[in-house]
């Protein structure tokens, strides 16, 4: 068996996450979910952007004294930009974590440069290279994030990360801020610069995708073939636009496709679920129903066709168990088109066990009812064995 590269998760969920419409945090909030984070496994908390107002400071500040105080607690990281005030609140509001980090960042492609910042690109490297070296004054751990890398001329991008590392940043991110790049390309992305880079080997490369295209988790994962080893990523997937990759949905295809990704990480696979419908009661919106590994939909079954193959064994349509992923309710959904075995099943559930006769009268009344409701409830399954006029009792039912 192929050794199991580790993979460091870095959840940016109280950070990128947050900046989305509709998902602003409350501090009490954001202390609350950092806690469910720890316990999900995850390695970094990008706890907030300090700079960005007083009651963030003091959320990141709280969650590196409250969260990342403990032995095994993950490490506490602040976004800064490459300004000396946004790198010193930083190292201020995170100086408390047993492990921390500051996170710095600036524009590599000429687009972002000419059109945002109105710098040069010596300029840029000229700033690159003392934000890194002041953030290494405060922490031992810095990362370096090249904005809208992969829309960055390659030669600049090199150029620009070269400064980085010698300037003594210790994890280097190529995010694809607007969600651009494909699969082949990130990956390619990854091997080149790991290939030209000087001392490649003893920096940490990182991935941080957005899903403008859709491409956000298939791109983070081409990453890592690249030689990627750290993944941004948030729960649920929220984030800027059409949000960032979805951490549940990455460890859910590290640990289902070991033989095509061999990589392990420290999530607590069964708090997926939990950490997910947690999310969706502090901001203003759930997971979609129909979204990967998390969504109320992901594991459920109407089709009858389906509904008899997963009652006779799980594997023929679900690649994960529910409980895997800390998911618990029902999974047999009874619609129209339901069959008689998922039927049966769910008033057995119910405490009713009835003859083949008895199952073919429930399920012709089962049937009439579906085509007129679009939502089945246990009530409507236990009236349907009460007797129409002219009929019998169906199972002793008064």
């Amino acid at each position: 068996m192929a050794t199991e590269t580790p993979i460091v998760i870095f959840d940016t969920t109280l950070r990128d996450g947050e900046q989305s419409p509709g998902c602003t945090m409350h501090h009490t909030e954001k202390l609350r979910f950092a806690h469910q984070l720890s316990g999900l496994g995850v390695d970094i908390i990008e706890a907030g952007f300090a700079i960005a107002s007083h009651g963030d400071f003091l959320s990141v500040q709280a969650i590196a004294r409250e969260v990342g105080a403990a032995e095994h607690a993950p490490r506490i990281a602040s976004l800064a930009r490459c300004k000396r005030e946004d790198i010193e609140a930083a190292a201020r509001a995170v100086e408390s974590a047993r492990k921390n980090r500051i996170h710095v960042f600036l524009a590599s492609s000429d687009l972002h440069l000419e059109a945002k910042l109105r710098i040069t690109r010596a300029q840029a490297l000229e700033n690159v290279d003392v934000a890194v070296r002041l953030a290494r004054t405060f922490v031992d751990d810095v990362e370096f994030s090249t904005e809208d890398g992969t829309r960055s001329d390659l030669e600049f991008l090199i150029q620009m990360i070269t400064v980085a590392v010698q300037a003594g940043a210790t994890t280097i991110n190529i995010p694809d801020t607007v969600g651009y790049t494909t699969p082949a390309e990130y990956r390619q992305l990854f091997e080149t610069v790991r290939r030209r880079i000087p001392g490649s080997d003893q920096i940490v490369f990182s991935t941080h995708c957005h899903d403008d295209l859709g491409l956000a988790v298939a791109n983070s994962l081409a990453g890592l073939e690249g030689g990627a080893r750290q993944v941004e990523c948030t729960i649920n997937g929220i984030g800027e636009r059409a949000g960032n990759a979805a951490l549940e949905e990455i460890a859910a295809a590290i640990a289902t496709r070991h033989d095509r990704y061999p990589f392990k990480t420290n999530i607590a696979m069964h708090q997926l679920y939990p950490t997910s419908r947690m999310l969706g009661e502090i901001i203003s919106f759930g997971a979609p129903p129909n979204k990967a590994v998390v969504g109320k939909n992901a594991f459920a079954h109407e089709s009858g066709i389906h509904q008899h193959g997963v009652l006779s064994n799980p594997l023929t349509y679900e690649i994960m168990t529910p409980a895997s992923v800390g998911f618990t309710g029902q999974n047999i959904v009874l619609g129209k088109h339901s069959g008689r075995r998922a039927l049966e099943y769910r008033l057995n559930e119910l405490g009713h066990n009835l003859s083949p006769q008895e199952i073919e009268l429930v399920y012709v009344r089962f049937i009439e009812l579906a085509d007129r409701k679009k939502n089945i409830y246990d009530q409507d399954i236990i009236a349907l064995l009460q007797p129409a006029a002219g009929e019998e009792l169906v199972n002793n039912v008064p």
